[in-house]
């Protein structure tokens, strides 16, 4: 069974950076692509950056530039360093991988960006 548990998050001002992370088990972690996906209140949950289990990223338009999604296969271990954050950037997070036909998501973190 596959388990993800992340951490990170918090509450800053504008500009400032964090950094999330989710750690994964019960699958062969290297072998798969993962994303980060973020939903605010009110709004649906969108995607925010993938990285496949070669490496290759993609973040939408918003977060191009000031997030970066990397992953430690050693670690089994996902990141989302999120630089210049702002005010809509607000919402809860979540870690997903799809896995043998199921998507698992990881609890979600809140990350609230305000002065």
């Amino acid at each position: 069974q596959v388990h993800i548990v992340q951490s990170g998050g918090g509450s800053v001002q504008p500009g400032a950076s964090l950094r999330l992370s989710c750690a994964v088990s019960g699958m062969n972690f290297r072998l798969f692509p993962l994303d980060w996906y973020r939903q605010a209140p009110g709004s649906q949950r969108e995607p925010v950056a993938r990285i496949t289990s070669t490496g290759a990223t993609n973040y939408t338009e918003s977060v191009k530039d000031r997030f970066t999604i990397s992953r430690d296969n050693v670690r089994t271990t996902l990141f989302l360093q999120m630089n210049s954050l702002k005010p809509e950037d607000s919402a809860r997070y979540y870690c997903h991988t799809r896995y043998r036909g199921r998507d698992f998501w990881g609890q979600g973190t809140q990350v609230t960006v305000s002065s």
